[in-house]
């Protein structure tokens, strides 16, 4: 009977913190109906485009960050009640949460002190499990506003690439679409866009084209990495100097050679959409960050 008064115990009073900390949720739309509906536009998108769209990429990186940070979360926030309703419940039926019966208790000044050390140890226990419950329920809702902030900010990316679709297909029109050669594994394109480079820069340090099973554009035979270092090392100042340049000219060129974009130095500029210079997320080291190397993908 105890048992069964504790549980019920337990459950009203995490209803009434819980109440207090977190209000009533008005019905909005499914974020992850949202996600799933921009994520087939921005599928769409890339077909449209005819390759990988760097802003699309990044930004849907976010969305699964803040979605993943939300759901983790949200789980600790479960566990976190879970335990507290444990820790009521428990309580309860030792007889600790009655607190009162202390006040009134006549036995030796020991146990007197015993049973005041435990309530003391109790209040404390109770009041860092609720603070906690609260921190979590604070952290969920910056975590979710931030959320629905970088859904936000994917459909207005795929707005802002919807409106440029009319260019880009005219791009796609002067330079038509190249199937790689058997041999190389290369497009004609892309072998006559690494000639050019490679005569006007020196490449000490190699380029890597052809990447069998990569699912982006190595693996279809259109981009090549010019390396400005070897061993995943930051390159010195003047093979970054050069890495700038070869940028800056591939920009230039790039509309009349059909350069589609080109990443370098964590940053990636679309000829296609001409945003300009745009910063991407960490990912993780010098190699993967394109510290040492200048990646130029072509039509």
């Amino acid at each position: 009977m105890r048992s069964r008064r504790a549980i019920a115990l337990a459950a009203v009073l995490l209803s009434l913190f819980t109440a207090l900390v977190v209000p009533p949720a008005e019905a909005e739309p499914s974020p992850q109906s949202r996600l799933d509906r921009l994520t087939k536009q921005a599928a769409d998108l890339q077909k449209a485009y005819r390759g990988e769209i760097q802003s699309l990429e990044e930004t849907r990186r976010a969305v699964q960050k803040a979605g993943k940070r939300v759901k983790k979360l949200g789980a600790d926030l479960t566990d976190a009640q879970r335990h507290m309703s444990q820790f009521f419940a428990s309580s309860y039926m030792s007889g600790a949460v009655d607190g009162p019966q202390m006040i009134t208790y006549t036995g030796d000044p020991d146990s007197i002190l015993g049973q005041a050390a435990t309530i003391t140890y109790l209040a404390e226990e109770k009041n860092q499990r609720l603070n906690r419950i609260a921190a979590l329920i604070k952290e969920s809702r910056a975590a979710k506003k931030e959320a629905d902030g970088k859904i936000t900010a994917l459909k207005k990316e795929i707005n802002r690439l919807e409106a440029k679709k009319k260019d880009v297909e005219q791009l796609l029109k002067k330079f038509g679409f190249q199937t790689p050669d058997a041999g190389s594994g290369l497009t004609s394109r892309l072998i006559s866009i690494r000639n050019v480079i490679m005569q006007n820069f020196p490449m000490p340090f190699g380029v890597g084209c052809l990447r069998p099973g990569d699912p982006g554009e190595h693996g279809k035979g259109r981009a090549c990495d010019f390396m400005m270092s070897t061993g995943g090392r930051m390159p010195d100042a003047a093979s970054q100097a050069r890495g700038d340049a070869l940028a800056q000219w591939c920009i230039q060129n790039g509309r009349q050679l059909g350069i589609m974009y080109i990443i370098w130095r964590q940053r990636y500029y679309d000829i296609r959409t001409g945003a300009g210079w745009r910063m991407m997320s960490d990912r993780g080291g010098v190699t993967a960050n394109h510290y040492d190397h200048v990646h130029v993908s072509v039509f």
